[in-house]
């Protein structure tokens, strides 16, 4: 019988909290009141992430050359964040919080400075690094961080690869098949006549630390009508970065009087992010919501036109100290569309853009803190219908009910303006006016078919207004809705199932267009006998699945690359090889390839190859590649610390050797492994969870383990059974 561990608190603690580990080293909170629980939260965070939850705060304050390290890589993402300025506006956030609130984010800021007065040496310490006291404003920064980076910014990097590939000259009617343009109405004069700024720190370099890249998942509920025991279920599996220690997400149980709480969290932020509570079990995805704008601003002698008058910018002036060189001082002018890539003392037509949330705060901390109070899934919706960020909620409840919400600020724009495209920022009608009432975001509650499915596919429809413009493919969530459609008599297990599902559609969908013209040609090649006897699904041992990647890799480089020039050319290869675009983005890409009638195959007078010609000559350079390599051998990651980077020596353990990973791209359980700036890093399931609301149990697994300290034995010590799929039970 397995005796939970305490971890003794240090100094003064509330009356009646206790913290012991259980069996698989997550910490159990157990106290009087919420407000004591968050106390012994935010202590257990230190404990067990304190490394994760200062690096968070140093690279959110733009303080890496003063604080760490003082390199070039440093200082360029000092300047991202600089530029982005999340720390404004964080007092008046605070100011904002209830009473109620104000107190419970107060004990977890509380809970964490106890811990960091308590965990003297640690490798932060070590680096010359001594942390100043946690507070509330340092929370609200991690959660307009989380919020921003990698997700947001997606879309905001996509709009910037459209603008490059306009001026890169790739025609208009070739990007309508890719991007969310009217080739009636687009102004392409207007996109051409702007100066883009050199790219200060290219997404890739800003995940190379702390910030694992958060992007695409699953997770869906299955109504009592579905299930075998007559409950709801509710799963989830957050698809980001894997390949990090620690992982980003933080296991973790809180009870008090009234309830308890358990699932993941986020060191920095009070509460369970994702989770399960006496009443109700909810998950998250990403929505693709658009919430990054930009406007074409006409600048000269440090001003900006507005309609037949000059206006000057504010100018904003940061300071970046350095350990080892000179003060860097950097200048920034913003108007009303948010911050402004070029100077204004150069005449020309520069980009300024805007995200909608980059004032949360208050609004969401006090949404996330009051679901506990919830009764139900529609309570718990209406809470999380309140965040300032954009997810995709699912909820199920022990009444048997299943909800979907999605939440996030979604501008309000003129009729004529999707938010893709920059528009002239000297015409006031494409000012935002105000935000879309969250009552007309997408939800959905107790459909007929028993189940609600989200993987960042398009869910307009499921509201009044239409806030995806640019979603991932639907390939995921169309299979896992397959599977549930299959059986009456779900469970925990077959949820478990459906998580490790590595059946590709996207592989299907192109091979019905290959193999036919393949027999056409009579073809004898070993490589076309594996790919026509293929399962479609990406598992350890697959020799096809290798195989259609080196194929699917030559097709986009064919029509995407070979089909350009210059510029257009040099993005599209930089794309593929060194970026998660095509990660991000692939069924954009897709569409192009499976329709015969795409402007990028041979059209009546077109000089292009056929979609015929193109698969065929794709499918020639997969075959001189072709080595009847297993998908383990070709598909597998280090688990790098974030903070050495893959500097140590292997035998020293704070990185793991290569990891074989099951899945690709458009599978459920995803396993995608690309280089991302020269660095080697990954999408996959990062935690998975099941619930099913006959008990009061939550399953889980996660990739690597509880604690950052590569000498605790709590180290690694899921990644195993992470691999396996074998789930613990938290009670």
């Amino acid at each position: 019988m397995f005796k939970r561990k305490k971890i003794t608190v240090a100094g003064p603690k509330p009356k009646h909290l206790s913290i012991h580990r259980n069996e698989a080293g997550v910490p159990l909170i157990k106290a009087g009141s919420l407000k004591d629980a968050l106390w012994g939260s935010g202590y257990a965070h230190v404990i067990d992430r304190s490394t994760q939850l200062l690096m968070m705060r140093i690279l959110g304050q733009g303080r890496l050359c003063e604080l760490l390290a003082d390199t070039e890589d440093s200082l360029k993402i000092d300047h991202f964040f600089r530029k982005a300025n999340w720390l404004s506006s964080l007092d008046d956030e605070v100011a904002k919080l209830d009473a109620a609130s104000l107190a419970q984010c107060q004990a977890y800021c509380d809970g964490v400075n106890a811990g960091l007065a308590h965990k003297k040496i640690t490798a932060m310490n070590l680096l010359g690094y001594q942390p100043e006291p946690w507070r509330i404003q340092d929370s609200i920064l991690v959660s307009r961080m989380a919020s921003y980076l990698t997700l947001a910014q997606s879309q905001a990097e996509v709009e910037r690869l459209f603008i490059e590939l306009v001026q890169a000259g790739i025609c208009s009617e070739k990007l309508a098949a890719l991007f969310p343009i009217d080739v009636s109405t687009f102004d392409r004069k207007l996109v051409e006549s702007i100066q883009l700024g050199e790219r200060i720190v290219p997404q890739e370099l800003i995940w190379n630390l702390a910030l694992p890249r958060m992007m695409a998942s699953n997770n869906w509920v299955i109504s009592g009508s579905k299930t075998a025991s007559g409950q709801a279920i509710m799963a989830n599996d957050p698809h980001l970065e894997m390949n990090r220690l620690p992982n980003v997400w933080c296991e973790q149980s809180l009870s008090w009087s009234e309830n308890t709480v358990k699932g993941m969290g986020m060191p920095g932020l009070p509460g369970v992010i994702i989770g399960r509570s006496k009443a109700f079990a909810w998950g998250v995805t990403y929505t693709f919501m658009d919430t990054i704008d930009s406007w074409v601003e006409e600048c000269k002698e440090g001003k900006f036109k507005r309609a037949r008058k000059w206006l000057t910018f504010e100018k904003r002036t940061e300071i970046i100290k350095r350990k080892k060189h000179a003060d860097e001082t950097l200048h920034f002018y913003e108007n009303h569309h948010g911050v402004l890539d070029g100077n204004p003392l150069e005449e020309g037509r520069y980009l300024a853009t805007k995200w909608a949330a980059d004032t949360m705060g208050a609004t969401t901390l006090m949404a996330s803190l009051s679901l506990v109070k919830a009764s139900n899934a529609k309570e718990a919706a209406t809470c999380l219908a309140k965040m300032e960020s954009a997810w995709n909620w699912v909820i199920a409840d022990e009444q048997n009910n299943i909800v979907y919400q999605m939440s996030g600020l979604m501008p309000k724009r003129h009729e004529s303006w999707n938010g893709f495209t920059p528009m002239p920022g000297w015409e006031a009608k494409y000012d935002w006016q105000g935000m879309v009432d969250a009552s007309e975001l997408p939800c959905l509650e107790n459909p007929k078919q028993g189940f609600i499915v989200t993987a960042n596919q398009d869910l307009n429809h499921l509201g009044k207004c239409s806030p995806i413009n640019m979603p991932m493919g639907d390939y995921r969530a169309r299979r896992i809705a397959q599977l549930i459609e299959q059986s009456d008599q779900h469970d925990v297990h077959s949820s478990q199932k459906i998580q490790f599902d590595v059946y590709s559609i996207q592989a299907d969908e192109f091979l019905a267009i290959l193999l036919p013209l393949l027999e056409e040609k009579n073809e004898q090649a070993s490589a076309y006998s594996v790919l026509k006897n293929w399962d479609r699904k990406y598992d350890l041992e697959s020799i096809a699945a290798p195989l259609f990647e080196d194929f699917y890799s030559a097709l986009r480089m064919e029509v995407f690359g070979t089909s350009m020039s210059g510029t257009g050319k040099e993005v599209m290869q930089h794309l593929s090889s060194q970026t998660g675009v095509f990660i991000d983005f692939y069924q954009n890409f897709d569409r192009a390839l499976l329709n015969p009638d795409s402007p990028w195959f041979s059209q009546e007078g077109s000089d292009l190859p056929s979609q015929s010609e193109v698969f065929l000559n794709a499918f020639k350079v997969a075959k001189r590649k072709y080595k009847a390599l297993p998908w383990k051998a070709v598909n597998s990651v280090v688990f790098t610390n974030i903070l050495f980077q893959g500097k140590l020596p292997e035998f020293m353990g704070f990185d793991t050797p290569p990891v074989p990973i099951m899945g690709g791209r458009a599978t459920p359980h995803q396993g995608q492994i690309y280089k991302s700036a020269g660095r080697q890093t990954s999408f996959g399931p990062s935690i998975r969870i099941v619930s099913d609301l006959s008990e009061k149990a939550l399953y889980t697994c996660l990739a690597g383990g509880p604690s950052d300290n590569r000498f605790s034995p709590w180290y690694l010590s899921e990644l195993e059974a992470w691999q396996k799929g074998l789930y613990k039970k938290l009670d």
